[in-house]
């Protein structure tokens, strides 16, 4: 197999198989050196078993895996050029904290005062100077998260992979990681790989989001490509909040009989045939910076569960009652045409 020294992390055609269940199926992809790449989609996608299989925690019924241009199917994990963080972070809890972050320089053989130098400055990276005799104990959640980092950082990986990471962490203080995980990867310039389910997390820290779905990979590409440019259903119905348009209620708008997308975000509110389609309004949620007004329309039916379309209300602005009868309105090009199957 050709090695490409560009790519930091190639899958070409991986499968792993557990009995007859296909948790990953047919992968294959490219991530580049220095990418913050997002692994994204919901529970059992295969997502985390693509990232063990990176770490050499699992290996592959089929296909390879390279670092750096170099197969690493028969590569122990301590081996090759990767450490990860783990959702539960896993700190000793009998070791002081500059312990926890030198214990892998500690297995390398590495002398006490220099590992403890080293470790010192992994902390420093992550605003965590001066916190070295403290247990993980007496550190907050956020804290014990960038410890974790500071020890997966302090051998010097060339992949930094994080398994969800921020899942155990409030939402403030999850945001403010998020900004610190994405300036703290800019600032080393190594290959980030993040899993995560959270399509907020994804889109606003990652260059590019790959999309899972029962073991396969179903779109590739930027945050805004993900977003704005679903290239299928699930994709549109998965990441962010997006009406689903059947073939049927396509054709209603005079478009060809294919799946589409359509933001709630980009649907204006306007009076009673004054848009491109009327409906009338089923439900009103107040969710403080907007409001999520549910429409139903004559082309809403059976085929897209009845759901309704939604439309996204900015605060300030008029929202009507439900039962009231409304026009909706959108951009040309809003709309996104997807195909014909899901």
């Amino acid at each position: 197999m050709p090695a490409d020294p560009a790519t930091a992390v190639a899958f070409r055609d991986v499968a792993r198989h557990f009995g007859a269940v296909r948790a990953v199926d047919g992968v294959t992809l490219d991530i580049a050196p220095g990418e913050f790449f997002a692994m994204l989609g919901p529970s059992g996608s295969g997502k985390t078993t693509c990232l063990r299989l990176i770490a050499g925690f699992e290996q592959p019924t089929a296909g390879a895996i390279l670092l750096f241009g170099d197969e690493v199917g028969q590569v122990p994990p301590y081996r090759r050029p990767v450490n990860t963080v783990f959702q539960d972070y896993a700190l000793f809890p009998h070791l002081n904290v500059i312990d926890n972050v030198a214990y892998g320089l500690r297995i390398a053989g590495k002398g006490r005062a220099e590992r403890h130098r080293e470790a010192e400055e992994a902390l420093e990276l992550v605003a965590l100077g001066g916190y070295g005799r403290r247990r993980p104990s007496e550190l907050s959640g956020g804290q014990r998260q960038r410890v974790a980092l500071a020890r997966a950082l302090v051998n010097r990986p060339r992949v930094l992979l994080l398994d969800e990471p921020l899942g155990a962490l409030d939402l403030k203080l999850r945001e403010a990681m998020q900004e610190e995980l994405r300036t703290l990867q800019r600032n080393l310039g190594i290959t980030f790989v993040f899993v995560t389910h959270d399509q907020g997390e994804a889109l606003s820290m990652a260059d590019r989001v790959a999309v899972f779905n029962e073991g396969r990979i179903v779109q590739v590409g930027s945050p805004e490509e993900i977003y704005s440019r679903p290239a299928a259903p699930f994709v549109a119905d998965f990441v962010g909040s997006s009406n689903v348009l059947a073939p049927a209620q396509v054709a209603a708008l005079g478009g060809p009989a294919v799946f589409a997308s359509l933001r709630p975000e980009a649907i204006r509110l306007t009076a009673p045939g004054a848009g491109r389609q009327d409906g009338t309004v089923r439900a009103v949620r107040y969710l403080g910076t907007s409001s999520r007004v549910t429409v139903t329309t004559a082309a809403t039916g059976p085929e897209d569960g009845g759901h309704g379309i939604g439309v996204l209300i900015p605060a300030g602005l008029a929202v009507p009652q439900p039962g009231a009868t409304v026009g909706m309105d959108w951009d040309e090009g809003a709309l996104h045409l997807m195909g014909p199957g899901r």
